[in-house]
């Protein structure tokens, strides 16, 4: 049953939200680039992408302090992550539950940034939330989604905030709402603090409504497509060699895909992807992010209706 199924909205297909399926998780997810893509000025967008600026800038700065302190706070911030379940969005069985779940997923984070520490120092390299998937073995889509919804968690109850104020559906008839205490992310004082939110109550469970140009089916910016794109696009202009009448032969990349060391691994992305930096002044992740940004489309009403069903 979908959101506009349990409250009987007449036109579902133009609410600006996810029409969630609100008795199980939709797989689909939030995409921080599609945040960041998301032209409107509204108050909520604006604090969701500074929310993300914001706490990916903190934990950055706490690695490249480098002292025990700093270190010991930074990964505090990346482990302090409670599955945000409200959405109804994503894989439950594969996202991360509960404190031991965050931690392991925190984890991982933070070593690929204290170990690369010099790397990202001299690099502009991993400067975005976005950029998390390309390079941390583990996180995909799910996690990632999981991740944003946390540190945005704030403006989306201000997304459903207005929504329950639009819609008079929410809160008429049989239907409650209530107030909960949420985790989320203060981007003034950079740190997690809990508030009280009113949500929507669907199916004897809160409801927090998630923007439809936010969520996809897949991200944007994923390992793969950084890989196939802009990873194997540097290999094969290196590897391109010149004949004396000036003609340029360019290995294809499904015959470097054949090379065991070109392979598609997190270790290999990033390996290319600072020497690229060191070596030739170019950073593929915002060549990337500039092919994403170029060829980016809304997800079809169809899609959406397909994987809520």
């Amino acid at each position: 049953m979908r959101v506009s199924e349990l409250y009987q909205f007449d036109n579902p297909e133009s609410l600006p939200f996810v029409d969630v399926n609100v008795l199980k998780d939709s797989r689909l997810f939030v995409d921080p680039r599609a945040i960041r893509l998301d032209p409107s000025p509204t108050q909520y967008v604006t604090d969701a992408k500074t929310s993300m600026t914001s706490f990916f800038d903190t934990v950055r700065d706490l690695v490249l302090h480098g002292d025990q302190s700093s270190r010991t706070q930074g990964l505090a911030l990346l482990q302090d992550f409670s599955e945000p379940w409200e959405t109804r969005l994503g894989m439950a069985a594969r996202g991360f539950r509960g404190h031991g779940g965050a931690e392991m997923v925190g984890g991982w984070i933070w070593d690929l940034l204290v170990t690369n520490t010099e790397a990202f120092r001299r690099i502009a390299v991993l400067t975005q939330l976005e950029d998390i998937p390309l390079f941390v073995d583990g996180i995909g889509a799910d996690i990632t989604s999981d991740l944003t919804t946390r540190i945005v968690f704030g403006p989306l109850a201000e997304f459903t905030a207005q929504m329950l104020e639009t819609y008079p559906q929410f809160t008429t008839g049989n239907h409650k709402v209530t107030t909960v205490t949420a985790r989320v992310w203060d981007q003034q004082q950079c740190r997690w603090r809990e508030v009280q939110v009113t949500l929507p109550v669907a199916n004897g469970k809160e409801l927090l409504l998630v923007p439809r140009n936010w969520v996809r089916p897949l991200l944007l910016m994923h390992a793969r497509r950084f890989y196939e794109v802009s990873v194997l696009g540097h290999v094969q202009d290196t590897q391109t060699v010149y004949t004396t009448q000036g003609q340029a032969l360019k290995p294809t990349k499904e015959k470097l895909k054949k090379h065991s060391d070109l392979a598609c691994s997190r270790p290999f992305l990033l390996h290319t992807t600072l020497e690229a930096a060191d070596n030739n002044g170019i950073n593929l992740p915002d060549r990337f992010k500039r092919f994403v940004d170029g060829r980016f489309e809304l997800v079809p009403d169809e899609t959406l209706h397909r994987k809520t069903a």
